[in-house]
Parts: structure tokens; sequence; C-alpha cells
């Protein structure tokens, strides 16, 4: 689930569950609704996300590119390690301010991942 608050400045998206796959089809709709509200900063809450593949990952790099295109930015907060090692893989942790203090009180207990060593 995917929830979408606004303050004057920024567009907080409150994700809840998988976002992967199955999840897809809200997708555009989400995106559409976030362009619209044209806030220069979108904040993307991941506590509560208990899984990310790379159709996920492509969502929320698609919500970023269209805030850098507006001149703004995306920030992710309460992102669990692997979900951010999903983004890496990708090539777009760059495009995300990152908040990794954040943790919400009803959040998922964040996992022990750790990314593989490069050589």
């Amino acid at each position: 689930m995917i929830e979408i608050s606004t303050s004057p400045t920024s567009t907080t998206l409150v994700i809840s569950g998988d976002l992967d796959l199955a999840e897809r089809d809200q997708f555009p709709e989400v995106a559409a609704r976030v362009v619209g509200l044209r806030r220069q900063l979108v904040v993307i809450d991941m506590c509560r996300v208990t899984f990310m593949d790379s159709t996920g990952a492509a969502f929320l790099i698609s919500l970023a590119d269209s805030a850098r295109k507006r001149g703004g930015a995306a920030a992710l907060r309460g992102a669990d390690p692997r979900d951010l090692f999903v983004l890496e893989v990708c090539g777009a942790l760059e495009l995300f301010r990152i908040d990794a203090d954040h943790r919400c009180e009803d959040a998922r207990p964040t996992s022990d991942f750790s990314a593989p060593a490069t050589t």
C-alpha cells in the first residue's frame, strides 16, 4: 500500500508491504499523482517495506528522476540496507538523499544484510 501526503514544500509517500512486480499496476497512478502535486521534495518512507525487487526500484527511480527534472530532489528514509543495495545494483543510489537515521516506531526490524565486498 502507498499513502500520499503533502506539505507546502514536499510530497511524502509511505510505503507498506512489498514493492515489487505484483504491485506494479498501482505505480503509474501513484507517479502521476506525485508529479501532479509539483512539490520540490519527494520523501519516500520505506520503514514498512517488507521486500523490494527491481520493479519497485524502477518505480522509485522514476519518482527521483521526475523530481530532479522539476529541479527538486527525492529522499529515502528508513530504507533497509538490502533495499539500498538493490538501488545501488541498479546504479541509482546517487539519485536519492538517504536518511539512514529515521525509524518509525512500528517499522519492521532492520535486516542484518550487508552488501557483498567488491574486489
